[in-house]
């Protein structure tokens, strides 16, 4: 490309600009989000539980309040994860990671190929029953890394060799 003057004007690439991700999460996060929100909920009912067995003046109180905390525990855990499921997206492109997440207040993340410093994944007990993953893409930034959770374990190990493989050919120092 010229400048009109006879000299040559280098091409820069547009930088990545925020729009939906285009992928879903794997549909056995729905699952996973269940699972470890019941577990969060079971904890604090086991204790009031074993509180109210042990405390008669305070148990009609005590059980009252499991009651309410299972109740509110079951609800969460049959309406949240499906929310969640419909607001998470990612995509990988060969500019950025894109991820958006939140319920409440949405969060939109890119990280330029440029800025990635190192890709994990991680998978959890919990994951690992239900067959999935979370990618953690660590990048320069103050922000901290971009995490996809809720992925397949053979998308999320591919993803990983891809973002991989695009970052090495990718120049810049990720600093």
């Amino acid at each position: 490309m010229t400048d009109g003057e006879g000299g040559t004007v280098t091409a820069r690439a547009a930088p990545p600009r925020l729009r939906p991700p285009a992928h879903e999460l794997d549909r056995r996060a729905v699952g996973w989000w269940r699972a470890r929100w019941s577990l969060l909920t079971a904890a604090p009912v086991t204790v009031i539980g074993v509180l109210a067995a042990l405390l008669g003046p305070a148990r009609p109180w005590l059980l009252l309040c499991a009651v309410v905390t299972a109740g509110l525990g079951v609800c969460c855990a049959a309406l949240l994860p499906r929310w969640w499921f419909r607001t998470h997206r990612w995509e990988v492109t060969e500019d950025a990671v894109y991820v958006r997440t939140g319920l409440f207040v949405q969060e939109w993340r890119i990280a330029p190929m440029s800025r990635i410093q190192t890709v994990d994944t991680v998978r959890g007990p919990l994951e690992q029953l239900f067959g999935l993953a979370t990618l953690t893409v660590t990048t320069a930034s103050a922000k901290g890394a971009v995490r996809i959770a809720g992925l397949g374990h053979e998308p999320a190990a591919a993803l990983a060799e891809r973002l991989t493989r695009i970052t090495r050919d990718t120049p810049g120092d990720a600093t």
